[in-house]
């Protein structure tokens, strides 16, 4: 396959704001990037400081504390866990491992699904997602979908980014069954990288499908949740088959020592995560209900720590520059397929910021 990287496609997969560059008011407030409030836990902090100078060693090649850790917490068996640095290295790694020749993508979605999916030489079939309908996934008809086009993996966002969407266990186990007497049936991705944010992420994950329904796989991030961007740690969840093919694919030290550490760390904060759940339901009700009121602009209901805006008045590439003069970054969603040139994504961050970025959208908005 001939891997189109000219301009547009480079320009297609662009994520959000550049916060290293310079910004009119000194510092950027990045609404761009979907990251935890609260930001780095004090004790994650430590453990990174105490344990600099083990850096002059390699990490451990098995990560066993960390997937001990991981495996307690989220109560899989360890050998079902593979890491990855970040949740996007894990589509790359099971993609260039299954090869598949076809990928369907629903869409508007993560855009490293499909560049994954282009890395690895597949073809990428886009399900699009209705706007008259809010943008909802019907699994039933991905099913009939993926039945028709004989896509060998399907990828969902559970809940869904830009969107927001989520979709309940019984969903997912829908479409594994409605595919299952295919010759081929395909491979379900589902990316669970945002259900942290949830209180009641038990009725959306998919953890509990993996013992019926072998061609199944989880890609969860711990980076959104616990603030590690800059470090990048995610894990995958699939069978043991799957799981040894995977590590065998990957680079043997793809996680770095203070990753890991910092994720033994993270998987600890009790308090951390449940101030997380409880700062996230209340801050986004409140920019939901904040940004409603601006005539022209229309929010999506949010579930998680983001929210997609429909603009009618202006184009998302003048929204953001607009807001950009006050130093402040959005993600214009206008390279996302399956949405127009007047959708913009903003996290949800802190009262104070929160408050910043709703006068921003008033004098945007006069």
């Amino acid at each position: 396959m001939v891997f189109p990287w000219g301009e547009f496609v480079i320009e297609k997969f662009v994520h959000g704001g550049n916060v290293y560059a310079p910004s009119p008011s000194g510092t950027w407030l990045d609404f761009s990037a979907n990251i935890n409030p609260l930001g780095l836990a004090p004790a994650v902090r430590a453990a990174i400081a105490e344990n600099i100078d083990g850096v002059v060693n390699y990490p451990d090649p098995e990560a066993r504390e960390l997937k001990a850790a991981l495996a307690e917490h989220y109560q899989v068996p360890r050998e079902r866990l593979v890491l990855g640095n970040g949740a996007a290295e894990l589509f790359y790694l099971f993609l260039n491992t299954v090869r598949p020749k076809a990928v369907l993508v629903p869409v508007p979605s993560f855009s490293e699904y499909e560049r994954s999916a282009l890395a690895a030489g597949a073809k990428v079939e886009y399900f699009p997602l209705p706007l008259a309908s809010g943008l909802s996934l019907d699994m039933a008809a991905l099913a009939g979908e993926a039945r028709r086009s004989g896509a060998e993996v399907v990828i969902v966002g559970n809940p869904n980014n830009p969107t927001g969407q989520l979709l309940e266990t019984a969903e997912l186990e829908g479409f594994l069954r409605a595919t299952e007497d295919m010759a081929k049936p395909p491979w379900l991705l589902v990316d669970e990288s945002f259900l942290d944010f949830r209180r009641d992420g038990e009725f959306y994950c998919a953890r509990g499908l993996l013992e019926t329904y072998g061609r199944l796989f989880i890609v969860q991030s711990l980076t959104k949740f616990y603030a590690l961007p800059g470090l990048r740690l995610g894990f995958g969840i699939g069978s043991q088959e799957l799981v040894r093919k995977l590590e065998l694919s990957k680079d043997v030290w793809n996680v770095n020592y203070l990753a890991q550490k910092a994720g033994v760390a993270a998987l600890r904060q009790q308090a951390y995560a449940c101030e997380t759940v409880k700062l996230v339901e209340e801050e986004r009700r409140f920019l939901f209900e904040g940004l409603s009121k601006f005539k022209g602009i229309v929010p999506y209901p949010p579930t998680v720590n983001f929210l997609l805006l429909r603009l009618e008045n202006m184009s998302s590439v003048d929204f953001a520059a607009a807001v950009r003069q006050q130093g402040i970054l959005v993600r214009d969603c206008s390279n996302y397929p399956g949405l127009d040139e007047c959708h913009v994504r903003v996290a949800v961050k802190n009262r104070q910021d929160n408050e910043k970025l709703l006068a921003a959208v008033a004098e945007v908005c006069s």
